[in-house]
Formats: structure tokens, sequence, C-alpha cells
């Protein structure tokens, strides 16, 4: 295995798809992304297989998520108080893709979509936001209600899907600023963690040099 992961030496600027109908309201999925949504990480170039199918797309009201994990024995478990432990997404944004930082600022996000960890017997999926650590601001926090999550679960997986509104992005403006700063981490208890380029030898938790770019495409 080489000292310097090959997905570290480039930077790659992700189409973002425009969905014009997200959140969905009046049937089962909240989203149904198309094959056009899908978001390569190029594990191969490092020798990894991939275990979630991960798409994103936007609209003037937020941004959409949608992660299909396959290849599980059992349900999702954690618990919704150690996010970062619990199956599920982190989604790191900024909203000025202002990448030549090492530290994040207000406009960073850090989302935690679980597919499980929630409810009294924490096995319902939960939404969290956290601190960037580092940061020389932070983001506001957004309101827990504010972001519509659904996970359907089958005997090899589950599929994720959520809705982050505009009111929960500090600074979404797609108008003025269609470049964000993007990386992220699933993570599973069985399956372990697939990232969007570099893992865990690079602080990507808390560094936003090292995310990629999300263009917002019309």
């Amino acid at each position: 295995m080489p000292l310097i992961p090959y997905r570290f030496l480039i930077r790659v600027a992700y189409p973002c798809r425009y969905v014009k109908s997200m959140p969905r309201t009046k049937d089962d999925r909240l989203l149904e992304l198309p094959e056009a949504c899908r978001i390569d990480n190029f594990a191969a170039m490092d020798d990894r297989t991939n275990f979630a199918d991960v798409r994103l797309a936007w609209n003037e009201l937020g941004l959409g998520v949608q992660v299909e994990v396959r290849g599980k024995q059992k349900p999702p478990e954690g618990d919704a108080s150690r996010p970062r432990s619990t199956d599920g997404v982190t989604l790191w944004l900024d909203l000025r893709d202002a990448r030549a930082s090492h530290r994040a600022s207000r406009y960073c996000h850090q989302f935690h979509l679980l597919a499980s960890g929630g409810g009294p017997d924490r096995d319902e999926p939960a939404f969290a936001q956290s601190k960037i650590n580092r940061a020389l601001e932070d983001a506001p926090f957004a309101s827990a209600n504010s972001v519509v999550l659904r996970v359907a679960t089958n005997v090899k997986g589950y599929m994720l899907e959520a809705f982050l509104p505009a009111a929960a992005l500090h600074g979404y403006d797609p108008e003025q600023h269609s470049r964000l700063g993007f990386f992220y981490a699933v993570r599973d208890e069985e399956l372990g963690e697939q990232t969007l380029s570099v893992g865990p030898e690079f602080p990507f938790w808390e560094d936003p040099s090292l995310w990629s770019v999300l263009e917002l495409m019309t």
C-alpha cells in the first residue's frame, strides 16, 4: 500500500444535479434520486470496495441525500448520543467552498444522518449536528425537526433518505455560491467505513482543505 493514498493526489469537483421534485410528499419515497446523482468516490484507485451508494441533489429548497447500504446481516444499530459511532452517514459541507483554510468557518456544517440510535429503544432514525473541531467559528445549529429523514430496512441493508432544507444550511445561496466544500463518511458496525476520498489517516473531520467540491448544476 502506498504511503499516500492515490485519491489524496486529486481534487474532484462533483456535479450535484438539480431535482425539482424533492422532498416528495405523496408517496413512501422522500427523494428517489436517479443514477446521474450518484457520487463516485473512485475507491478502486486505492484497492477498496464500496458498500454504500451515495447520491446528492439540490434545488432552491435545499439539499437531498440518499444512501443505500448493501451487504449487511443485521439491522443498523447505534446510539444517537454518539453519532460518529452509529450506523449512518456524516456529511460535511462548506457553503462557501473556502477550502484553502485548514479550519472550518461559520459556513461549515457537520450533519449526522443516522439509520438507527434514536427514540426510547434506540432503533429509530435520527438527525444530529455537531460542532467541527478547531473551527474558527461555529455554524448555527439546525432544528432537528427541520430535517426530514426516512430509513427503510431490508434483509441486506437499508435505504436512508434525508432532505436538508435551506433553513438548516447557514449561508445556502445557490445563485451566488454554487460551489460547496463537501465530504462524507458512511459508517457501519459490520462493514466498516466508506469515505469520499481519504481515510482516518487524514483529519477530514476537522480540516476543510481535505474536502472535495460539490458543484450545483442547473
